[in-house]
């Protein structure tokens, strides 16, 4: 057999196939040229224009700006609040950053610092007055006018703080690693590395009178944020053609939230030293640990929506929010997402109804703690005896009615009523004196207080025409009657000896329509159907029962006013002096 060769195919025909093709690319090429030198239709791309609402919303819901200090920051408050620290008007010049790396408001986080250490407490009240030109804008030259036309009073504060951001010292720890191989149709590379940066801040507390900064009130804090990163690249070659790709995965932790963290320590430092106060027992909480929030996210990960689930509606069984037992409605019914709105309210996170991690965080944070070695271990849900109790998986499964297992259930809301005056723990006055108190509730309640004075007489306080919102927010204290309110409405003013008090009333809903008419009746009136505030407690307690009402209460004791002392004599008239000879 013989092998007979293809004949060869003439140069035209060989080149034929290549050369149509280039005549249809050139032909593509010029379609496509035209087609963009045409202009394009709006109207045509309506129904792609209409995704631009729903695609320019973010996709995660906002979250409370929460530090490592911000459960210190609510005990200073309740410290501050027992010291009876009495209303501080304070200020702040402009915190300066030399180094221009931290572009972050830091004076607008020392006045959030304050704000939450004086929810209780009331303890700051900080002066807004601008007076650099450029940043003045509509309520600051409305005051600049009602100021020069003697209609308004700006009050000069006792205390301003000043500082600055001392220095940022960029990349003092730096670590690189880069490795690669190299062959005729493979390379790959691979990549890490990792920087330290320190971030100094430095704070004072000044008087304000004297524009001279206080020997001792100071604070000079840094924290190390750390960045990295690691990557991967392989490029390939298969005949003709080539493939390459890289993965890489890096983080950077932000200056804005250290900052923050700075912020909060050097005011808890500042208004510690000032008010006189063991401050240092708010900085060893547990949740100043820097591991807290990575670790609790870490047990989030782990379990399952069951498990989150279950959690909660344990936590706000045992805190009130819901009834125990049989009662406890299901994970997805609308009671339990309106009592873990409450409880998102109260505890003054962003209210969404949805377990989510700041509300597993929230219901977790009390239920871990240190071991010997200062780290985090997993307590779960404690028992009355130190062993600890792993939660059911089941959310639904019924909670009994005396007690959870973690602990006895706490009172569904409770009230902090107490005297405000200058003096500590103050319960005796003179007639004619005034008298500040200030009440607290744990949860958003609707409250009303009373006053009886001397002879048993009883009024209601508020709600009143001036504070007409009977809702009060949780763990927020409410000024009784309000001493930094230019129209207060009334004031607390003794009138005779004897025993004269307040009691204030705390429920889940309005009750006005189940009590007794008097007590419905118009505020700041005397209501004769009623002697003491026994009276009105009973009233409440017949009206929705001892376990839908919570009540506080606080005394104190009238004295007759002292007679005011005899004016000291005036100096006896002395005999001039003979002239001199």
């Amino acid at each position: 057999m013989t092998a007979l060769a293809q004949p060869a195919l003439p140069p035209r025909a060989q080149r034929q196939p290549l050369s149509r093709w280039l005549g249809m690319a050139c032909l593509s090429t010029v379609i496509v040229l035209a087609g963009c030198a045409t202009p394009m239709d709006a109207r045509k791309d309506a129904q792609y224009q209409s995704y631009g609402n729903a695609a320019s919303r973010p996709t995660v819901r906002p979250v409370r700006s929460v530090s490592s200090f911000s459960d210190s920051l609510m005990c200073m408050d309740q410290m501050l609040r027992e010291a009876n620290i009495t209303t501080t008007l304070v200020t702040s010049k402009l915190i300066p950053d030399a180094s221009q790396r931290v572009p972050v408001a830091t004076k607008e986080m020392i006045i959030t610092a304050l704000s939450q250490m004086s929810r209780l407490s009331n303890a700051f009240r900080y002066v807004d007055y601008e007076v650099d030109i450029a940043r003045q804008d509509t309520v600051q030259n409305l005051t600049t006018i009602l100021l020069n036309n003697n209609q308004i009073q700006l009050q000069r504060p006792s205390l301003y703080i000043s500082g600055a951001v001392a220095f940022v010292d960029q990349n003092v720890l730096s670590n690189r690693f880069d490795a690669g191989t190299s062959a005729s149709r493979l390379e790959t590379g691979y990549s890490r590395d990792r920087n330290v940066t320190v971030v100094g801040l430095e704070l004072h507390l000044g008087d304000f009178r004297s524009r001279t900064l206080i020997p001792g009130m100071d604070s000079a804090n840094e924290v190390i944020i750390g960045t990295g990163g690691q990557g991967l690249d392989v490029a390939g070659r298969i005949g003709d053609y080539g493939l390459q790709f890289n993965v890489g995965r890096d983080y950077a932790q932000g200056t804005g939230a250290a900052i923050r963290t700075l912020v909060e320590l050097a005011m808890i430092e500042l208004v510690g030293k000032w008010a006189r106060v063991p401050y240092w027992q708010c900085l060893t909480l547990e949740q100043n640990h820097p591991d807290f929030q990575r670790q609790l996210r870490d047990w989030y990960d782990e379990g399952g929506d069951k498990v989150h689930q279950g959690l909660v509606r344990r936590s706000l069984v045992a805190k009130g929010y819901l009834p125990g037992g049989e009662a406890t409605p299901p994970v997805n019914s609308l009671a339990f997402r309106r009592a873990l709105a409450r409880f998102q309210a109260d505890n003054r996170m962003v209210v969404t109804g949805t377990v989510n991690f700041p509300t597993y965080e929230r219901v977790l944070r009390d239920f871990v703690a240190l071991d010997a070695n200062g780290q985090l271990t997993r307590y779960g849900w404690m028992s009355q005896d130190p062993a600890p109790v792993q939660p059911l998986d089941d959310p639904d499964l019924p909670i009994p009615s005396s007690g959870l297992a973690y602990g006895a259930r706490t009172p569904a809301r409770t009230i902090d009523l107490q005297i405000e005056n200058v003096l500590l723990g103050r319960t005796v006055f003179e007639v004619g004196e005034q008298v500040f108190l200030s009440a607290t509730v744990s949860q958003a309640s609707h409250m009303a207080c009373y006053l009886s004075d001397s002879a048993g007489n009883v009024m209601r306080l508020i709600p009143n025409p001036i504070a007409t919102q009977a809702v009060v927010p949780g763990n927020q204290a409410v000024r009784i009657p309000d001493w930094m309110s230019p129209n207060p409405g009334f004031v607390l003013a003794t009138t005779a000896p004897g025993q004269e008090g307040v009691l204030c009333t705390a429920t889940g809903e309005d009750v006005t329509a189940k009590l007794p008419t008097p007590l419905q009746g118009a505020a700041l009136r005397p209501m004769p159907e009623f002697k003491g505030l026994d009276a009105v407690a009973k009233a409440y307690v017949d009206a929705v029962g001892a376990d839908a009402v919570s009540l506080g209460r606080v005394n104190w004791t009238v004295g007759p006013r002292r007679p005011a002392p005899a004016p000291a004599p005036a100096p006896a008239a002395q005999a001039p002096a003979a002239p001199a000879r």
